[in-house]
């Protein structure tokens, strides 16, 4: 009992610490529930990532290493006009408006473990990129800047196909990458997180996911058509916070641009 009651104390007190870091690496959760032991094999879905053009990927150890130049391969208002994927703004949003930014170039690797498995200390998830679509874009989190600045506002930029540029020119999905769900479905796997876990669209069967149906994380362990045993994965959904929640499931792997 006396032990029980010192890991009880110990829990608690890191409990503490860490909710009153800022540091974005800073684990967000001491998980009190018994840990997913479960190691799963990602490799099966890289076939998903072959033939994409600026997008590559090689296995190295217990990584796969994507590197991309993080074009979009749609259209878009935020091409220079003179790019034949130019094309004005004709979404649904009456708020609409395009930010300064243009669609640039750019060099992002991301090195992803292919045998992810639940962390027993959760890491928040960064500003910038922190996993990589299909397509080879990347996905960014639930927040629009520094302090947990919502979309809100941010939604307005928005392109057609859900998407934007930042500052530097880097494209990126906060939320549902709408051309991606129209070309594949919305069921279907749509990229992976930085941690390894999938990421599938809002609708699984017939029933349409919310955020009440997943975990704090954005996530839940089922079957999926590619996954048919079975395995953790993150839900896009129409509600805030779109696509991950209060960190990652399982340990990220690194990120450089």
């Amino acid at each position: 009992m006396k032990n029980i009651k010192k890991m009880v104390g110990v829990l608690m007190i890191a409990t503490l610490i860490g909710s009153c870091s800022s540091d974005n690496n800073s684990d967000v959760n001491e998980n009190t529930d018994p840990i997913n032991e479960t190691v799963y094999d990602i490799r099966p879905i890289l076939s998903k990532f072959d033939n994409v053009e600026g997008l590559s990927y090689e296995i190295q150890g217990d990584y796969v290493v994507f590197t991309t130049n993080n074009l979009p391969d749609h259209k878009s208002p935020y091409w220079d006009q003179n790019n034949p994927l130019y094309e004005a703004y004709n979404g649904t949003n009456p708020n609409w408006h395009q930010n300064p930014n243009t669609i640039q170039s750019q060099n992002i690797t991301l090195r992803i473990p292919l045998y992810p498995k639940e962390a027993a200390n959760k890491q928040e998830t960064s500003l910038g990129p922190i996993g990589i679509s299909v397509n080879g874009v990347v996905f960014y989190n639930q927040y629009a800047g520094p302090n947990n600045q919502p979309l809100t506002n941010e939604i307005d930029s928005f392109d057609q196909y859900w998407g934007h540029p930042q500052q530097a020119g880097q494209y990126h999905y906060h939320i549902e990458p709408l051309y991606l769900t129209e070309q594949y479905g919305k069921s279907a796997f749509l990229g992976l997180l930085a941690d390894g876990f999938p990421v599938y669209g809002p609708l699984e069967g017939s029933t349409t996911i919310t955020s009440d149906d997943l975990d704090v994380y954005h996530g839940h362990i089922s079957a999926t058509v590619d996954f048919p045993d079975g395995i953790y994965h993150y839900n896009i959904t129409a509600d805030a916070p779109y696509l991950n929640g209060n960190g990652y499931y399982g340990t990220p792997g690194t990120i450089s641009q």
